[in-house]
């Protein structure tokens, strides 16, 4: 199997996933194919971008669900701001191999390298349904590989997507190992492979074709950032950072004198609960403990969703400090209406960037269940191992973390209760002696579902 070009080399790990739909439609982006292409090129056609990430805590071999499908805007619980009016639609279309691979950075959010990208179309339209990266394994590992495209294979027919195309970042060496499981793995489970690309350099090969008319032996060269399609989605504020690290950096802890400045602010939030709690009774202490903590959170998505910030670092330590307790993290988790995500999105970036590795795990975990609903699995990744580099065994971020690692569509992140019903349910675990879990709210959240 070889795309013209030389197999050998090294390569990363596998992981990240992401359905492609929902951040488009969240940044009013789609792209679609404009004419027939010849056989072994790839056409993708309404392209709502992808995204996908790895994670150090979870098991490799895994990926993240972008977001596939638009998520409906609903009343938010509890809060009279309206929510956040829908973007105009700009439909794209790209017509060759260097427009679909000009689009594949605003699909996932960053420029990928040493990367697989798998992008599922629909069968009768030819749209991006999703799309998700993995990172090579480096060096080359034939079972790394399967397990890829095993993986691949598993989510595009969970979804029943039964064309795709695939571009492998870097050299031959790392690409081709996993791009020839990947082609055995979908031709196996009915997937029909429109295209099978190696890009490197500014250059891409194709590994379904052999024509040196049309794929030279020194590959293809394309401007990606120049194309029409790339600077149209650009436009429309779906943009490509320059690597996951730059992503990554989006959530990094603030340093210097912020940090000096959060550290005294995060002890001053301690003594707060410790004297509010003294204030009465162990039980009465307790209550009192966790409704200023509900009040506070309550406020803080009053002014993100009404356009503002929380800048005082006393504030922001004690959302972080009071998110510990697990009655005000769902507290907050019920009250992640999808209608005001980017507004949510702004809010728990600002939480995780400037909480004490302690605090880190509930704001990080409801960010990514946030960019979850916002199709940015990318982030959801990243802020799922935030919170997993604070504490390895956080359920929640495990639970955030499963979901996306099976491909499953924003619309799927739907909230576990109502402010009340979570309320109501923690009443009745501690009249019966035990809290409720992540993952029991989860449960009664899936029990509630309609079917169909």
């Amino acid at each position: 199997m070889t795309p013209n070009q030389p197999a050998g080399e090294k390569a990363p790990r596998t992981n990240d996933i992401r359905t492609t739909t929902q951040r488009a439609k969240a940044h009013a982006a789609k792209a679609q194919d404009s004419k027939a292409q010849p056989p072994g090129k790839a056409q993708p056609t309404a392209a709502e971008p992808a995204k996908a990430q790895t994670s150090k805590a979870r098991p490799p071999g895994k990926i993240q669900p972008a977001a596939a499908e638009p998520v409906a805007a609903e009343p938010a619980a509890a809060e009279p701001a309206a929510a956040e009016p829908a973007a105009a639609e700009t439909r794209i279309r790209v017509g060759s191999v260097a427009g679909f691979l000009a689009v594949v950075p605003h699909l996932l959010g960053f420029h990928p390298a040493r990367s697989m990208v798998v992008v599922g179309l629909n069968q009768r339209r030819g749209r991006i349904v999703l799309g998700f990266r993995y990172d090579l394994p480096d060096p080359p590992d034939a079972a790394r590989s399967r397990d890829i495209a095993q993986h691949a294979a598993t989510v595009l027919t969970q979804r029943r997507i039964k064309i795709a195309i695939a571009a492998g970042y870097g050299p031959g060496t790392l690409v081709t190992p996993v791009a020839e499981a990947l082609r055995a793995a979908l031709l196996g489970a009915g997937v029909t492979l429109r295209d099978l690309l190696r890009v490197q350099d500014g250059r891409y090969w194709s590994y379904a074709c052999q024509d040196p008319r049309c794929c030279p032996p020194d590959g293809v060269p394309f401007d990606g950032p120049a194309h029409p399609a790339a600077v149209t989605l650009a436009a429309a504020g779906i943009t490509a950072r320059p690597d996951r690290a730059a992503l990554a950096g989006s959530l990094a802890p603030v340093a210097g004198p912020a940090a000096d400045a959060m550290a005294r602010a995060t002890e001053r939030a301690l003594r707060r609960a410790g004297k509010l709690a003294a204030a009465a009774g162990p039980a009465e202490g307790q209550r009192l403990v966790i409704e200023a903590g509900r009040t506070a959170v309550r406020e803080a998505i009053g002014t993100y969703r009404g356009g503002g910030e929380v800048t005082d670092h006393d504030e922001l330590a004690w959302l972080s400090v009071s998110l510990a307790d697990l009655r005000v993290r769902d507290d907050a988790w019920a009250r992640m209406d999808p209608g005001f995500r980017t507004a949510h999105l702004r809010l728990w970036t600002d939480v995780v960037r400037h909480a004490r590795e302690p605090f880190v795990p509930a704001p990080a975990s409801l960010l990514a269940f946030t960019a979850w609903q916002s199709g940015e699995g990318a982030l959801a990744n990243i802020a799922i191992e935030r919170a997993l580099d604070a504490d390895a065994e956080y359920s929640m971020a495990h639970l955030i973390g499963q979901a996306v690692d099976a491909g499953l569509p924003p619309s799927a992140a739907r909230l576990p209760m109502t402010p009340e019903e979570v309320e109501a349910s923690y009443a009745d675990a501690e009249r019966a002696g035990r809290p409720p879990s992540a993952r029991r709210l989860a449960a009664r959240r899936a029990s509630k579902r309609p079917s169909g």
